[in-house]
């Protein structure tokens, strides 16, 4: 598995430079990404921001890498036996939030784990031929509009579903359904966003079949969101919509501070504070009970995100 998680290592640190430099080009100011090399005891990786852009007001691309001795909670809940064996990841984080309000804020994550299970006699997981590794990869994407604009909500599914039947005609509505039941906010009955599509202990065909899956899906982010981004960033607004975009950034925040997986990991095996946290908008307001007509547009977009309970899972 060492070749796999080299590889996968590559090709996300290619993705970081790539969606870096679509980002810039599309940025109207002078603001560039600043690079942020760290180490620390549990691995090392880069966190590229930019902040304060007229377009971008910030954007996050961070890869890590990582090693522990053990597997924290958050990703061995469903890989019990798993628990407390040796573990490497790397990955990629991508999260940007625009300042204009009808451009939509937009998640992307992709990872991989390779666990040193030797003495593990009844793992789950696909293992490599020397019995020794268990694998794994992980991500998705997701978009959460504040202004709902039909013909991109269809261009992001669309787009998502002919990357998946490449590999597989049933797989699109089962990573659909996971992301709608992942990208849920039960306390307030609401989804985060439009959802995508979102995977977890992802191995179902042979290594490098899976790896290329991964990367079709970083380049299928890329290339969708860089097109609704071009064709709403010049689009008027004024204090309304900017004050509905920070209210609704408020949802954003309690998702990734009470459920998120990720945040979850990073806090719990040791993780940078800094890049764990990149993911929060940088400016936002909880506003108490605030009023929207049911017929207005911010009306409409809270009651299409609104679901009295949580999809079956």
């Amino acid at each position: 598995m060492d070749d796999l998680f080299t590889q996968a290592k590559q090709s996300f640190k290619e993705l970081q430079q790539q969606m870096c430099a679509e980002l810039s080009r599309l940025e109207p100011s002078e603001q560039e990404f600043i690079g942020d090399e760290w180490r620390s005891k549990l691995g090392q990786g880069s966190t590229n921001i930019m902040e304060g852009g007229e377009l971008w007001e910030k954007a996050g691309v961070a890869f890590s890498e990582i090693s522990g001795a053990k597997l924290p909670s958050a990703a061995s809940a469903r890989n019990v036996h798993l628990a407390d064996k040796p573990y490497n990841a790397c990955g990629i984080s991508i999260v940007i939030h625009p300042r204009n309000p009808y451009v939509p804020t937009s998640h992307a994550n992709l990872r991989i784990f390779t666990i040193d299970d030797e003495h593990s006699k009844d793992s789950k997981s696909s293992k490599s031929k020397d019995n020794t590794k268990s694998w794994w990869f992980g991500g998705g994407f997701d978009l959460t509009p504040y202004y709902i604009e039909k013909d991109d909500c269809e261009l992001w599914h669309q787009a998502a579903k002919n990357m998946c039947d490449k590999f597989d005609k049933d797989l699109y509505a089962q990573l659909k359904q996971n992301c709608e039941e992942y990208f849920y906010l039960p306390h307030r009955q609401e989804s985060r966003g439009i959802g995508g599509i979102f995977f977890d202990d992802f191995n179902p065909w042979e290594p490098t079949r899976c790896l290329d899956f991964v990367q079709q899906v970083g380049e299928c982010y890329k290339d969708t969101y860089k097109e609704i981004a071009q064709r709403l960033m010049t689009k008027k607004f004024g204090d309304r919509e900017r004050n509905f975009q920070l209210h609704r950034r408020g949802r954003y925040v309690e998702f990734n501070l009470l459920y998120d997986r990720g945040t979850l990991f990073g806090i719990q095996s040791g993780g940078r504070s800094e890049s764990i946290l990149m993911s929060l908008p940088p400016q936002v307001r909880w506003s108490y009970r605030p009023k929207f007509a049911k017929d207005s547009p911010e009306g409409q977009l809270i009651a299409m995100l609104q679901r009295p309970s949580k999809p079956p899972q």
